[in-house]
């Protein structure tokens, strides 16, 4: 029995991919009112509270990794929201110990104590003072503490840049060094951390910035004592100018192929996430151009290799054009994969454009 949240076109089965919630976006002519009351659990939208009266979506993407023996790092990415989120609310189990403002999507949990599990949770609160509902709590354990420990870190070294497009850089450097182990590395924008990584993460991709404009980028890295290293040298990175063209922030490597199942055909897709320093959640599915499917991991989203299998036909011979894009942690969608196009019931492989 299939038990999650889904709207097919055709046949009512469930997409394989475990722990994937799929939103479908289907063509005038599919969209009936019995089909409207069935998709109120997905991207349809079918009357319901005025503007104003809906509170914000629980974030997604929601993130929390030891900084130290004492502190989280906790990254989220930005809600949805009619009036605008003014701020978000952290909770460690059932108790709200953070309040950051709307624009900020990270925030450093102090005081914790060594070794000990913990589980955090993040909501929205909008301009109508609407409180949106907690995201999914996200476990979390304090690395042991280490006794008089004040070495710091070597200095990140070979810091270096890249552009990718008009609101995103990617950030990579060499692993720093230290006598107990580096637990993070923290990215400041000026003197402001805007960022952090696990200790065993050489790179990051940063959004959420402004076209035509210049940033200087640091790096530092921490132990589990809290101990933080001498600053990198510094990398200054101007975004492009103009329109978002989404390099450096697309998913690699990116395959599609059909199988026949049962009478009916799929496409089978397989990715590698976007490096972003967290968690992509939500990914976009474009077929022959137009939006098809929105799919979102309930469970621990895939790092290194994603998965995905759906029902488009049941008739042999038809050729459809893919690609996929995934949400970045400010929200935005990042770039198109490169597209590829795939025919039911061929042989061969899949051609790419």
């Amino acid at each position: 029995m299939c038990s999650r949240h889904s709207w097919h076109t055709g046949l009512d089965q469930c997409p394989r991919g475990e722990g994937i919630t799929v939103r479908r976006t289907p063509g005038p002519a599919l969209l009936t009112a019995a089909a409207c009351t069935a998709a109120l659990m997905t991207t349809v939208s079918c009357g319901g509270p005025a503007r104003g009266d809906r509170p914000p979506s629980a974030p997604t993407g929601v993130t929390a990794q030891a900084g130290s023996a004492t502190s989280v790092h906790v990254m989220w990415n930005q809600a949805d929201d009619d009036s605008g989120v003014i701020a978000y609310e952290v909770y460690r189990g059932t108790t709200k110990v953070k309040e950051v403002p709307g624009e900020q999507h990270m925030v450093d949990i102090t005081g914790l104590k060594p070794s000990v599990g913990y589980a955090f949770a993040v909501r929205a609160r909008d301009a109508d003072g609407n409180t949106g509902p907690l995201s999914k709590k996200v476990p979390v354990t304090t690395p042991a503490a280490v006794e008089e420990d004040r070495e710091p870190p070597t200095r990140p070294r070979q810091v270096r840049g890249q552009v990718a497009g008009g609101r995103a850089v990617s950030l990579s450097w060499s692993r720093a060094t230290d006598d107990r182990g580096v637990a993070s590395y923290d990215i400041y924008q000026g003197t402001s951390k805007i960022h952090s990584t696990r200790g065993r993460e050489t790179s990051a991709l940063i959004t959420g910035l402004r076209p035509g404009t210049t940033y200087a980028f640091t790096v530092r890295a921490r132990d589990a004592a809290d101990n933080t290293s001498p600053v990198s040298r510094t990398v200054r990175l101007t975004t492009a100018a103009g329109g978002e063209d989404g390099r450096g922030t697309a998913p690699t490597g990116f395959r599609a192929t059909t199988h026949r199942e049962d009478g009916a055909y799929y496409i089978d897709l397989s990715w590698t996430p976007p490096r972003t320093g967290g968690a992509v959640t939500e990914y976009r599915i474009h077929l022959d151009g137009r939006l098809a499917t929105t799919l979102v991991w309930g469970g621990a989203a895939p790092q290194d290799k994603a998965e995905h299998s759906f029902f488009v036909t049941r008739e042999s011979g038809v050729s459809y054009r893919v690609r996929i894009r995934a949400r970045l942690p400010d929200g935005t969608w990042g770039g198109f994969s490169t597209e590829r196009t795939v025919t039911t019931g061929a042989d061969g492989q899949p051609r790419e454009r």
